[in-house]
């Protein structure tokens, strides 16, 4: 077996194509293995209606294949426009490489297999030899077209939430189907049409939104806006992880407020804001002797530990009851933090208490969220947001790709 014969066999190359001349090249202090690929005198290739043509001319190209051993490979080909019966001119398209690539199959299904092992795009391209933006380029290809031949169910229980693209940068937000803890659409925003993005999105997959029955926000005004307009059928629960910051938000502020007259409350902000059970004994000390000591920051502590019996409820009626009396409660401290809190509860009463009901939340969301910090953290943050909603896609989509699969 010579050597056109074996990098036929391994380029997988197929009649009418022939391999017509290998040559290790140096170039500076390296060497480069470049293939040259051509066609046999006559060949007729196929048009977009399966009629055979015949060539009218060639066009030189040039594709970054997988490298041989230590050694860049590139192949080379002229490869055949032919005319259509219509009268037009038609690049014939190559099988080892799509169109307006100059990289093989080969070569981007390696690039796609070290990303999906989560290893970031500049550190791939410096590991082929590339550009990072080329890099990109063949990312955003493939995720594009998984994701729009991505077929999802149809989601009941829906869950948005929003993100940044770098620290104080732009926003985007996220769709999820909290069932299948599957990120089904990511735009750009965070106000009321990104909510119209995603049922625009949904429908264009032949979904029938009306079906979706609970959703799952923060206590973002332009979300619950865009719900009620665009999902009007559905359900609107707000989960506990964001109540609960709020609550921890009130509960700091009266230490605060403390904290500026007594000097002996410097240094114990986590222990009014951490879970008891999870204070070491000393803290737990510490906090029964202030709590005492200061009957203001005990009574809000009090109020903060006992709102907490909210998320036990399991009816309609039983987490309305609770909220009433733990907001006459609050009236009753007159603690200023804490009745502001009351006036959010009493705005958005219903969605807490569907939560209580039901127990749908964004967990689902907040830990597919901790994916996309990790990723922004890796890529110290993302200046395209295109490449960001494309690495949601890979990291959180559940997509499927058809690029060729490689030996590993």
């Amino acid at each position: 077996m010579n050597c056109d014969q074996i990098f036929t066999l391994g380029l997988g190359i197929k009649e009418p194509w022939i391999i017509k001349e290998v040559e290790l090249k140096k170039v500076m202090a390296n060497y480069e293995l470049h293939i040259e690929i051509d066609f046999e005198k006559g060949t007729k290739f196929l048009d977009e209606v399966g009629e055979l043509c015949q060539v009218h001319d060639t066009k030189q190209k040039v594709w970054r294949h997988l490298n041989f051993f230590q050694h860049e490979c590139y192949l080379h080909c002229r490869v055949p426009r032919i005319k259509t019966k219509e009268g037009k001119v038609k690049l014939v398209e190559v099988p080892w490489a799509r169109i307006g690539s100059g990289f093989t199959l080969l070569f981007e299904s390696y690039v796609m297999m070290l990303i999906e092992a989560e290893m970031p795009v500049n550190n791939v391209g410096q590991l082929v030899g590339e550009y990072p933006h080329r890099i990109w380029t063949i990312f955003n290809y493939w995720i594009n077209r998984a994701y729009i031949d991505d077929q999802p169910s149809t989601p009941k229980r829906l869950g948005f939430d929003e993100t940044s693209q770098r620290k104080g940068h732009k926003y985007i937000t996220c769709a999820v189907d909290i069932a299948r803890s599957k990120v089904l659409h990511v735009t750009e925003g965070k106000d009321s049409s990104t909510i119209q993005s995603a049922k625009e999105h949904l429908k264009s997959k032949g979904i029938n939104t009306e079906k979706v029955e609970h959703i799952s926000i923060d206590m973002s005004k332009s979300f619950i806006a865009g719900i009620n307009a665009y999902f009007p059928n559905a359900e609107i629960h707000f989960d506990r992880f964001h109540v609960v910051k709020l609550l921890n938000e009130a509960m700091d502020e009266v230490r605060r407020t403390e904290r500026k007259e007594h000097n002996e409350l410097k240094g114990h902000k986590y222990t009014f804001l951490k879970d008891k059970n999870n204070l070491s004994n000393k803290r737990k000390q510490e906090l029964s002797e202030l709590i005492t000591l200061f009957p203001t920051l005990g009574d809000a502590y009090r109020l903060k530990e006992l709102f907490q019996d909210l998320w036990e409820m399991e009816t309609e009626e039983e987490a309305t009851a609770f909220l009433v009396d733990w907001c006459k409660q609050v009236e009753q401290s007159g603690i200023e933090p804490f009745k502001k809190f009351t006036k959010t509860i009493k705005a958005h009463w219903t969605g807490i208490v569907n939560f209580c009901e039901t127990e749908i939340n964004n967990g689902i969301l907040e830990g597919i969220n901790s994916k996309i910090q990790l990723a922004k953290r890796r890529a110290r943050g993302f200046r395209c947001v295109k490449n960001l909603i494309n690495m949601i896609y890979l990291l959180c989509g559940k997509l499927k790709f058809n690029y060729p699969l490689i030996s590993t």
